[in-house]
């Protein structure tokens, strides 16, 4: 047999004796791109699976079988390739970073010295629920506000592109003087009626350039500082990372991560707003403050909070604790939530409906004077 060939087939039988190598590099082209993957679904079913006495890799081996999504069912057989290698399953996960959060995979790394990595996917689990509810409840209160402004915004254009021009066109030719708010919408009113197309390009080539500066981390981040200063939202902004934050680091206390890796693991998951803060106080703990103390000297506590902190580190229960104290804001935020739904869309009725009726009377208003003027 020819070298070349004896080389062929000595590769050949090196790959087969190796199976899971084909799968691994699957698995990282998978975690290249980013992959919709049900981490709280995942966690739920895992658990239970664990709880059932079914051993590690047939527990995942049944979600792979079960899974119709291509993508998901990849990244579940690459877990299986690489626990049949050998490997953990927080090592598993972490050739997976666009599948499962450094956050899990923390939780996950600590409960398996402890053997209650059920408990800790449990707990990563309605760790996910809380964060869908957060984000339900804000997206819910800010859903009826955001209706009433677009369809104000839609009756205001269609004032100002179909029925402005009319008027204008007819005060026109009558004549004579117009008080000024009159004469300026309805010179708008002729502008857009004579240019159309250039007044529609002109809008959506300024909503894309709205929709494209609303992507840069600048503009973002610009805007969020904004918010965080504002006398009314911004504390309740703030509440809510803190909040985040003070659950997070439950979260990773109670699966049995150490202080300090566990708010270095949270300071990814924080916003640019209390990260220098966070990098501080981590360094302070890291030195050998308290965490109390480090999070109370960097403006990262509320009075209930650092109390809560102080008793849990006394108590030898500062996860819990953490979790207690994020359960507390999450009611201030819904009563926040409530009053806001109960305040602003009246506000916004009263002030959308002041710019429509407006535009109405400013319309009316010329004719009214010449009325004034025949009498």
């Amino acid at each position: 047999m020819p070298r070349s060939r004896r080389r062929s087939a000595a590769a050949s039988a090196q790959a087969q004796a190796r199976p899971g190598v084909l799968q691994r590099l699957q698995g990282q082209q998978v975690s290249q791109r980013r992959v919709a993957f049900p981490r709280r679904l995942f966690c739920q079913e895992l658990a239970v699976l664990l709880d059932a006495g079914i051993p590690l890799y047939e527990a995942i081996a049944t979600l792979c079988e079960k899974e119709e999504s291509g993508d998901v069912a990849r990244v579940l057989n690459s877990l299986t390739t690489d626990l049949s290698e050998g490997r953990t399953l927080s090592q598993a996960m972490r050739q997976q970073p666009q599948a499962f959060s450094s956050l899990l995979i923390a939780s996950i790394e600590a409960s398996q010295r402890t053997g209650q990595t059920a408990e800790a996917l449990r707990q990563h689990a309605a760790y996910l629920t809380w964060l869908t509810g957060l984000r339900d409840k804000l997206v819910s209160a800010a859903i009826y506000p955001a209706i009433l402004i677009g369809a104000s915004l839609v009756v205001i254009s269609f004032l100002t592109v179909f029925v402005v021009p009319r008027f204008a066109d007819i005060y026109e030719g009558m004549g004579g003087e117009m008080p000024w708010a009159s004469a300026v919408l309805l010179g708008i009113g002729k502008g857009v009626g004579d240019h159309p197309w250039l007044t529609l390009g002109g809008l959506l080539g300024l909503g894309m350039a709205l929709a494209a500066a609303w992507k840069a981390p600048v503009v973002r981040a610009a805007v969020s500082e904004r918010l965080w200063r504002t006398p009314v939202i911004g504390p309740r902004l703030r509440l809510i990372e803190l909040a985040s934050l003070y659950r997070t680091l439950g979260l990773l206390l109670q699966a049995g991560v150490a202080v300090v890796p566990a708010l270095e693991a949270s300071l990814e998951l924080v916003g640019p707003s209390l990260r220098p803060s966070m990098t501080q106080a981590t360094r302070r703990v890291r030195e050998g403050a308290r965490l109390s103390d480090a999070l109370q000297r960097h403006h990262l506590t509320t009075p209930v909070s650092v109390r809560m902190m102080r008793v849990g580190e006394q108590t030898g229960e500062l996860g819990p604790m953490l979790e207690r104290a994020a359960t507390f804001y999450d009611e201030e935020l819904a009563r926040f939530t409530e009053w806001v739904g109960k305040v602003v869309s009246p506000a916004l009725m009263l002030i959308m409906g002041v710019l429509i009726g407006g535009i109405v009377v400013l319309m009316y208003l010329p004719i009214f004077q010449v009325a004034d003027q025949i009498q």
